[in-house]
């Protein structure tokens, strides 16, 4: 066959007998390919590479930055400014000692900054990718022309040959040939925890699961025991890695709402200013008669234009996210992309994984039964300290030998270790066994001691065609002081005649049931009848039913050590002990986060790999599954189309055998309905669905790199409680952000009010320059709303639903509370402006006649100051509130009125921002004026009060 007609990858390989595969592939199991076929096969499928599509360069990212409306019409003022002051330098009319191009210089460096720190946040390049190329192997040994060589990974071509042996990684994904005791970590790949016995003589239907593809290997898993030979199936794009690199480069990122909502703002804030701008001029020129003032009404378009851009508003917002993510560090939630701080609090739906996050990841036994009673176990991870109960009733296990037999078993048939670390038990070990051993503990039976009293001199290892493993250990003698137990424990003692030797198994409880022919009841054996045969299956179903995982114990009396192989017909006969029924037990703080999640409007899934069974239990216990809501399995949900999916996620709040690609589809398929999705996951194969998802949530402990790069947050401590703090923190980020904005933006249209009113209403000059109105929406505007950005929680925060992520940033009265206030503020402002005016021209005035600029200029910096102190809550009086629970409004206030009074009465100040000296009368009404904005506002929540209103 040539390379020319070999399968494209679409043979399900797992389904093939191994001579198919390699007929399919024209290779040999022996010598491998020949130097020929590998030059015809690389140039038809290439390198053994996973190949990244084109992105944005840092320039295109860089360049992005300045298409923002808000920034292009700065730039085109500080153009046009720029332009006007050389006109009056080579015309002779600047004053003296104005420095020209001032204005421009300044523009043109707030463009700059703005750039740059939305550069510094797109900039940072996706990962993914490069995490998973890190997964692929440099090095591989293949048979080639009949010869072992060792190759770069990237040389592999469908067809080859690889060698295989324990530590090795796998270069690509192939079918297994021949192999000896092989076990593969997939826990990357497919997320269970577990190595994976392989089997080459298995021929496995299509359909069969990833995770349960036996007779194949993958590219990034690693080999833990055994060695194989392999027949290279896929190679770069085509593997089971590449698909996962497919999807993450498939996955388009969408703006966050926070982007899309300051673009909006952008649009209408230009849109508004360029209407404006054509009615004064407009105006103007009507009024004049012509263009002979055309020059004074370009400066006051100009200003106008500077006004209405918030200049500091992305510095803010950064800052504010920048702190956020502070917060939530704290809290063990660590933001990779800064606007996921505020994306956190629109979100709707949190799809968790169950093990470790919503669950402990310690394997905690929750009741045992023997001689057909059933003890209630209680007891919190690992920690050897609980209580057996029966019918609620304490049990000692020295009242009950049946505990005790079982206990033994528990400890001795078992290779982990239980022990104590910083102040905390751990396992050393499997955490099914760590159970067992955490259980012996609580019964008082202590593996280091039963070591000495029944060391271990062989075994049966466990198997996953038997489902069972069996220890065989030596009975010694110890001081009991009774010579009737024979010097033997009495724990063990009614187990054995004369036997020098006791053989404990446990396994599935049918099969090892069905191998056992008598029962342990107290000290003594006794056949086991048929009809308790049928009690402990219905037993069994009844523990498995309530999502236990379940194991079954026996013993057998030996005169001598069994030979090796001799399994099969050893485990016969064996005297029955009980069942031990035991949970992932759930984390004791997620319950109440579930509950929290209900109150604040935010709909928990959880999805998992295990059994429904098990799925279920745990999420009623938690709270997620309500009345009404189904359960849904990876495979229902494999014969689903997008379309039924879509139609049944709602009510879905349980997916169980999910395989990692599922999440993909249930992400889109939430997403289409109109929800916003925070997703979690760990695994390689997560990535996708992770970088898909609104808020993609890594697991810090056990997460891959690839799964880490993929996501916007990683969790350190693997809590789905977690998850519900930092939405919470998300929900006080955004009412800060909007807060801030009404603060910045109402001002912001007094300004441009006020730029307006004075040539239309006949006063001469420009009130503010754009240096000025820079210094006011960087300094008077930025640091009081950096205060405001820390602004503690209100009290309902997660007492309400999420705002939806789609709501307009005008939306619940934003807007109109903007209008409104930078109407009064300009009201004020004119007001003053007005008075000022004839003030400053009146006959006798010695000051200098533009006084009453500086005095505009000061009202709105100040008015400014008592509007933040009043912001600080939307329905509390400042005088019912805390005044040190944000001391950083006070600081804020402070210090700006200080700068404020600087640039008026510092003489360099004054000469480089154009002010001019104000004295103590001009001051003080400046200061009257100003305080009338704070009373407004205090008035207008007595208002809302009276009407029964909630202000926005």
């Amino acid at each position: 066959m040539s390379a020319n007609s070999l399968p494209e990858g679409a043979a399900v390989w797992h389904s093939l007998e191994v001579n198919k595969a390699l007929d399919l592939l024209d290779s040999n199991a022996d010598s491998g390919l020949t130097s020929q076929d590998i030059q015809q096969r690389l140039q038809k499928y290439g390198p053994n590479e996973l190949e990244e599509t084109a992105g944005r360069s840092a320039w295109e990212i860089l360049l992005d930055q300045f298409k923002n409306i808000m920034l292009l019409m700065l730039i085109g003022v500080a153009l046009i400014s720029g332009f006007l002051d050389l006109m009056r330098l080579q015309s002779g009319n600047l004053k003296p000692g104005e420095v020209p191009f001032k204005d421009t210089i300044a523009i043109l460096a707030i463009v700059i900054l703005n750039g740059i720190l939305g550069y510094v946040q797109e900039s940072r390049a996706e990962k993914a990718l490069a995490a998973l190329k890190k997964m692929t192997s440099p090095l591989v040994r293949v048979f080639r022309d009949a010869r072992l060589v060792e190759i770069a990974a990237k040389e592999l071509v469908p067809g080859d040959v690889m060698q295989l042996e324990a530590g090795m990684q796998i270069a690509a994904d192939g079918r297994l040939i021949e192999e000896s005791n092989l076990q593969i970590r997939e826990s990357a790949l497919t997320g269970e925890a577990e190595a994976v016995n392989k089997q080459a003589s298995l021929k496995l239907p299509e359909e069969t699961s990833l995770g349960d593809r036996l007779n194949v290997v993958f590219q990034g898993t690693e080999v833990v025991q055994g060695r194989a030979k392999v027949l290279v199936t896929n190679t770069g794009m085509t593997t089971e890695l590449g698909k996962i690199a497919t999807m993450l480069q498939a996955v388009e990122s969408e703006p966050t709402p926070l982007q899309q909502r300051m673009t909006q703002l952008g649009n209408v804030l230009v849109t508004g200013s360029l209407i404006l701008v054509v009615i004064v001029v407009a105006g103007g020129v009507i009024k004049d008669g012509g263009f002979k003032n055309i020059q004074e009404l370009l400066e006051v378009s100009l200003s106008m234009a500077v006004a209405v851009v918030p200049e500091g508003l992305p510095a803010v917002i950064t800052v504010t996210l920048a702190l956020g993510t502070q917060r939530m560090v704290r809290q063990n939630a660590l933001i990779r992309k800064l606007p996921a701080v505020e994306t956190l609090g629109s979100v709707t739906t949190i799809c968790s994984d169950k093990t470790g996050t919503l669950t402990q990841n310690k394997m905690v036994v929750q009741s045992i039964s023997t001689n057909n009673k059933t003890f209630r176990v209680t007891g919190e991870g690992y920690a050897p300290i609980g209580d057996f109960q029966l019918d609620g009733q304490k049990i000692s296990p020295e009242e009950s030998p049946e505990i005790l037999a079982l206990s033994v078993a528990c400890g001795v048939c078992n290779d982990s270790v239980l022990q104590k670390e910083q102040g905390e038990w751990a396992i050393l070990g499997d955490p099914t066994e760590g159970a067992l051993l955490t259980l012996a503990g609580k019964a008082g039976i202590e593996k280091d001691q039963w070591n000495s009293k029944l060391p271990r001199v062989a075994e049966f290892p466990f198997s996953s065609e038997r489902k069972r493993m069996s220890v065989i250990s030596q009975v010694q003698e110890v001081a009991t002081g009774e010579a009737s137990l024979r010097g033997v424990d009495p724990a063990i003692a009614g187990f054995l005649q004369s036997e020098p030797y006791l053989m404990f198994t446990k396994g599935s409880p049918e099969l090892t049931l069905a191998r056992s022919t008598q029962i342990h009841l107290g000290n003594n054996t006794a056949p086991l009848t048929e009809a308790q045969r049928q009690k402990i299956l219905a037993e069994n179903d009844q523990m498995a039913s309530k999502g236990l995982r379940v194991l079954g114990f026996a013993y057998k009396p030996l005169t001598e050590i069994p030979p090796e192989d001799s399994d099969d017909t050893s485990e016969q006969n064996l005297v029955w002990l009980g069942l031990v029924g035991m949970l992932d037990a759930p984390r004791p703080e997620v319950r109440l986060a579930v509950q929290e999640c209900r109150d604040a409007g935010i709909r928990p899934v959880m999805i998992t790999g295990d059994h429904q069974l098990t799925a279920r239990a745990i999420a009623n216990d938690l709270g997620i599954a309500q009345e009404g809501n189904r359960l849904l399995t990876g495979q229902e949900l494999q014969r689903m189309s997008d379309q039924e999916l879509e139609q049944n996620v709602d009510l879905v709040s349980i997916y169980a055998r999910v395989s990692p690609e599922h999440k993909l589809r249930i992400v889109q398929a939430l997403q289409r309905r109109g929800r916003f999705v925070a997703m979690t996951g760990d695994g390689v194969n997560d990535a996708p669905a992770l970088k898909q998802a609104d808020i993609g949530i890594a697991m810090g402990i056990t997460g891959t790199d690839v799964s880490k790069e993929a996501s916007d947050m990683v969790l350190l401590d693997d809590n789905f409680a977690t998850i519900v703090s930092a939405t919470k923190e998300g929900r006080v980020v955004y009412t800060n952000i909007r807060r801030f904005i009404k603060y910045i933006l109402g001002s912001n249209i007094g300004e441009v009010l006020t730029i307006a009113a004075a040539p239309l209403i006949g006063l001469g000059g420009v009130p503010l320059t754009p240096l000025q109105i820079l210094w006011m929406n960087l300094v008077t505007d930025g640091l009081p709303a950096l205060a405001l950005a820390v602004e503690p929680p209100e009290p309902d925060v997660m007492q309400r639903p999420p705002f939806s992520p789609r709501e307009s940033i005008f939306a619940r009265g934003l807007g109109s509370y903007m209008i409104r206030i930078g109407i009064i503020f300009a009201i004020i402002t004119i007001a003053l402006m007005w008075w000022a005016y004839q003030h400053t021209h009146a006959p006798g005035y010695q000051g200098d006649r533009d006084t009453w600029k500086t005095m505009v200029f000061t009202t709105l910096c100040i008015a400014q100051m008592g509007h933040a102190i009043a912001i600080r809550s939307n329905n509390r009086l400042t005088i019912e509130m805390n005044p040190f629970s944000n001391i950083f409004v006070l600081a804020a206030v402070v210090v700006t009125t200080i700068l404020q009074l600087m640039l008026v009465y510092v003489p360099p100040l004054r000469d480089f921002f154009g002010t001019h000296y104000l004295n103590m009368q001009e001051l003080g009404v400046c200061i009257g004026f100003s305080a009338l904005m704070f009373v407004w506002i205090e008035l207008e929540k007595i208002f809302l009060r009276i009407m029964g209103k909630k202000a926005v």
